[in-house]
Parts: C-alpha cells; sequence; structure tokens
C-alpha cells in the first residue's frame, strides 16, 4: 500500500516539492550562515521523495541531539526564528494551496494527507530528522518503554 501512495504522490507531482525543498536546502547548506535550515529542508526533501515510506521526528523529542554543541544549538535557534519569520509563514501557505488543489483531484487526497502533515517541519525545519517508518516506530517503542519504566518504577533492560 505505501509503493502504491509513494507511485501515486511522484505521478501527481509530489517529486517537484521533495526536489525543490531538497535543493534550497543544499543551497541555504552551501551559504554556512543558515546551513541548520539547510540541514532541516534537505531532510525534509528526503521525506517528501517517499513520504508514505518515511517519517520526520524531532531530534530533541527522542534525545538524539545529545552530543551538539551548545553553540550550534543556540545558533539554530536564532536562525530558525528567522526564517519561520521570513519564508515558513509563505512556505505553509503555498503548501496548504497545493493541499487543496490535490484534494479536488480526489486521488490526491492521501497526498494533501501528506502535506498537512508536513506543514510544521516546512515551518520550523531546524532540528527535524527524517528516519523509516521502522526505524521511528523503533524509537517511538523505546519512549514508550522508558516511560513505562519511569510509571512504574522498573528497571530498564538494555
Amino acid at each position: 500500500m505505501r509503493l502504491l501512495c509513494n507511485i501515486v504522490w511522484w505521478v501527481l507531482f509530489g517529486w517537484l516539492i521533495a526536489l525543490v525543498a531538497y535543493i534550497v536546502g543544499l543551497i541555504l547548506t552551501l551559504l554556512v550562515v543558515t546551513s541548520p535550515v539547510g540541514l532541516g529542508l534537505m531532510e525534509y526533501g528526503k521525506f517528501l521523495f517517499a513520504p508514505f515510506s518515511r517519517e520526520m521526528i524531532s531530534k530533541s523529542r527522542f534525545e538524539l541531539d545529545k552530543n551538539e554543541n551548545v553553540a550550534w544549538k543556540a545558533y539554530s535557534k536564532i536562525v530558525m526564528i528567522l526564517y519561520v519569520v521570513l519564508f515558513g509563514i509563505w512556505l505553509v501557505i503555498a503548501l496548504l494551496f497545493a493541499a487543496i488543489a490535490n484534494v479536488f483531484t480526489i486521488i490526491g487526497i492521501p497526498n494533501a494527507y501528506i502535506i498537512v502533515k508536513s506543514l510544521g517541519t516546512a515551518f520550523n525545519p531546524v532540528g527535524k530528522k527524517c528516519l523509516s517508518k521502522y526505524e521511528a516506530d523503533a524509537l517511538k517503542i523505546g519512549e514508550a518503554n522508558k516511560n513505562l519504566d519511569k510509571k512504574f518504577k522498573r528497571q530498564s533492560v538494555q
């Protein structure tokens, strides 16, 4: 089913959104000053190449950013604020129009769902990571196990 949905995504020009996001991310990364946003947009573009087989997660939610430099985190926050104000809002509006256009095709309703679901990443791509569905599910299961360990005061098994 995921393969079929990914094929429909590609037929209805989802690849174009993915390509634009990835190229803009690459350019912003090469500019160095905007690299936190660029890296996030490249991950977003990677997600959009096969959105029904991948998932966007926040690094901070799963503590994947523990080893990041404190200065990099602070700089990323500043760049993120500038991005949201200058570009993020406009990108979200454009993606909303794309989602509405997909809904009118009826076959594109799953595509519209993916676009709307990923608006948070488009609005703020800093600190996001693209993982396969299986990797994301494994992280969620690990997080659930940690929560159960805390709730029932169990010793965690590693």
